[in-house]
């Protein structure tokens, strides 16, 4: 009877992870689908001249251009690999810069009323201050060198970094609080054991915008202050006229940024394994 409970069982979880790869399949399929609609649609808008190629340039010349930049250093003076690693350790230093003191600083915010009471009037000031306003500042600081721009990209994460963490810990369950508290358990022990697993959701969903925001910022960052990176090659693209250098930059910044979310979530399935899949 034991045996045929856990030959059930096994079934039923067999069942159970083909049924989730063949939604993931499914799902997979209509998003390479509407890729592959939209981009017939851009080829079709320009081959039949509704969008002026002054202004667009269709997918076949932007992959092109793409391809021409793996081995060719005009216009910009710098091959494309080049500048992705120019933006890319820009992004990721600053990404992480503020996931280390974000974070932290958004769970003592949300758990302690003290830190909170002393920090949050100072961040509330912070806060609504845009990221491309601290440009001018820093360049005057620190130059127009990685640094700076780590600076640049860090004060474009940092806010959501804080707020994603702080809602995160302050909605646990107060029953759980209740219960640790009734089993003798410290003030940091529930902390620890309870707040910070449980606002561990909204970390990640703060973390994955920040890194949406971190390629965003990089874009104005090295347009303004850099003599390198994709946003200084789409700079150097609308100085010389060449639109599918400006689009070509844009859709690389779209893939890196696709695969940086990517990597956030692959951390967060390792990190949060213990939720039920979907």
């Amino acid at each position: 009877m034991e045996m045929d409970y856990e030959k059930i069982r096994a079934e039923a979880r067999t069942a159970e992870i083909k049924a989730i790869q063949k939604q993931k399949i499914k799902y997979l399929s209509i998003s390479v689908i509407v890729i592959l609609a939209v981009l017939l649609v851009w080829q079709l808008a320009v081959q039949f001249e509704l969008v002026s190629t002054r202004f667009f340039d269709s997918p076949i010349a932007v992959i092109q251009r793409i391809i021409e930049k793996i081995s060719s250093k005009k216009p910009d003076g710098g091959l494309l690999h080049q500048h992705i690693w120019a933006s890319a350790k820009v992004v990721w230093f600053g990404f992480l810069l503020a996931a280390v003191i974000g974070i932290p600083l958004g769970l003592f915010m949300g758990w302690y009323h003290l830190c909170d009471r002393i920090i949050r009037p100072l961040f509330e000031i912070i806060r609504p201050i845009p990221s491309l306003a601290w440009i001018p500042i820093v360049i005057l600081l620190l130059g127009i060198g990685v640094e700076a721009r780590s600076v640049i990209i860090f004060t474009g994460c940092f806010v959501a970094t804080v707020l994603n963490t702080y809602t995160g810990i302050r909605s646990t369950n107060q029953t759980l609080i209740n219960v640790a508290k009734t089993c003798g358990a410290s003030n940091f022990q529930t902390f620890v054991k309870i707040g910070i697993p449980s606002a561990m959701p909204m970390i990640f969903a703060g973390l994955k915008t920040s890194m949406g925001s971190a390629w965003g910022t990089i874009v104005a960052a090295e347009m303004l202050a850099s003599s390198n990176g994709l946003g200084y090659m789409i700079q150097m693209g609308r100085s010389f006229g060449e639109v599918s250098l400006i689009m070509a930059g844009i859709i690389v910044i779209g893939i890196l940024g696709f695969i940086s979310s990517g990597l956030v979530s692959l951390v967060e399935s390792v990190v949060l394994k213990w939720r039920p899949k979907k």
